[in-house]
């Protein structure tokens, strides 16, 4: 990585070509406007990680920009103008334009703005130094608070004191430890940690949405398990969760999962599943998250687990068609065995539904209908217990096998429920 100074220039990268960023860039600069990259798009493409938006800054006011963007035939979408930003649209790829700001009051949840030509200013009021930075279309970065080093060192650090910036905005106190589970290496930053400390009390005042979406992003870090037990010690997790979590078992379970799952991880922080409908509803999680959380969380239990693969994929098509069973068991498997003193035996289990799908049965009301069956309760009972025996199977039998036990079934005595339920006059 490039030390940091007035020598740092942003590597070459894929995004910086693109046609539809070439033609914004060059509009800008035929209408004589001073534009630069900001935030995370330099700080990946330093680091080397992917980068997945574009965001610009320009002294412009939002009222230029738009008449530059316009008289270039582009699209301009007035996405927040109140705050100096309009998307411009090039080719259906939106980027986001803002004007420079600096901050005029603050309360810890919002921010009230002034436009400034000033780029030191505006850097100034971005929360880490590793997010301050700007580079111009031709590649030279501008770190104003040594940036370039904090991203290199792993250090997560504030841009000047931490509790200022915190009171600023009391989600950065979860975007601190985002960050430092992303981007850091310990120790951590005494002087921000000192601050998330004394200052965590605040987080109560915070929308439930954006505590929500800040923990998830936590969470799908490569592994939030040492972010995790630091928010412990500072008291920030209790804030959110109403306990500490579990980041022991968190940690383990990122040593066996494989991929990141922040609904999955959830579930491994609490202790007492019981808690879980109460944390669902104060982090407003939305409802498919709700149920998938619960869902883990009970398929997670010791009374609940299967004996062996058998009873594993009979487990998976009783929970839902298509892939959703198994992947409610398979995530079952992997929170108890993060809890398990030997994971392997859960671990095999959740192996044996790899490449599994869950199979659909054969047979529907048609099929006893058409055997003599007349339509009505005892359709639906004769045919579950046909998909009963097929379950108890292994799932073996095909069409033709699971037509002759429907058959049979009819056939025997009451069969169907009751002769009086036959139309074929038998």
């Amino acid at each position: 990585m490039p030390a940091s100074g007035p020598t740092v220039r942003l590597p070459d990268a894929a995004w910086r070509e693109t046609p539809e960023l070439r033609t914004l860039v060059g509009t800008f600069a035929a209408g004589g406007a001073q534009v630069r990259f900001v935030g995370g798009c330099v700080r990946d493409t330093l680091a080397g990680r992917p980068v997945k938006d574009v965001d610009i800054a320009t002294p412009l006011l939002p009222a230029e920009v738009t008449a530059i963007l316009r008289a270039a035939g582009l699209k301009v979408v007035p996405t927040g103008i109140a705050h100096g930003t309009v998307t411009a649209v090039v080719n259906r790829h939106p980027f986001e334009i803002t004007t420079l700001r600096r901050d005029v009051d603050t309360d810890g949840r919002h921010a009230v703005v002034a436009f400034t030509a000033d780029w030191r200013a505006d850097a100034a009021r971005r929360d880490f130094t590793m997010n301050a930075l700007s580079a111009t279309p031709d590649g030279r970065v501008f770190d104003y608070f040594d940036g370039c080093a904090d991203l290199a060192a792993g250090r997560v650090r504030f841009v000047g004191p931490a509790s200022d910036r915190i009171t600023e905005d009391y989600l950065r106190i979860l975007r601190f430890f985002r960050f430092f589970a992303h981007y850091g290496r310990p120790p951590p930053d005494a002087e921000a940690v000192a601050a998330c400390r004394g200052l965590a009390a605040h987080l109560s005042a915070l929308s439930a949405e954006r505590v929500r979406d800040e923990t998830l992003k936590l969470l799908a870090a490569p592994d939030p398990s040492a972010a995790w037990r630091l928010m412990a010690e500072t008291g920030v997790a209790r804030e959110i969760l109403g306990e500490d979590g579990d980041w022991v078992r968190l940690a383990r379970l990122v040593a066996i999962e494989g991929e990141a799952d922040p609904i999955r991880r959830l579930a491994a922080l609490v202790a007492d599943a019981a808690t879980l409908p109460g944390l669902a509803a104060r982090l407003k999680l939305t409802n498919a998250d709700r149920d998938r959380l619960l869902a883990i969380a009970a398929a997670g239990r010791p009374d609940g687990l299967p004996r062996d693969a058998a009873e594993a994929r009979r487990m998976a098509y009783a929970l839902g068609r298509e892939d959703l069973g198994r992947q409610m068991v398979r995530d079952g498997l992997l929170l108890a065995a993060a809890g398990a003193a030997d994971p392997g035996p859960l671990l095999a289990l959740r192996r044996a539904l790899d490449g599994w799908t869950v199979p659909r049965f054969a047979l529907a009301g048609r099929d006893a209908v058409g055997l003599g069956l007349r339509v009505g309760p005892q359709v639906g009972r004769v045919l579950r217990a046909v998909e009963d025996w097929w379950v108890a199977g292994g799932f073996a039998a095909g069409r033709d096998e699971c037509l002759d036990e429907l058959k049979r079934r009819i056939a025997a005595p009451n069969g169907g429920d009751a002769g009086a339920g036959r139309t074929d006059g038998l």
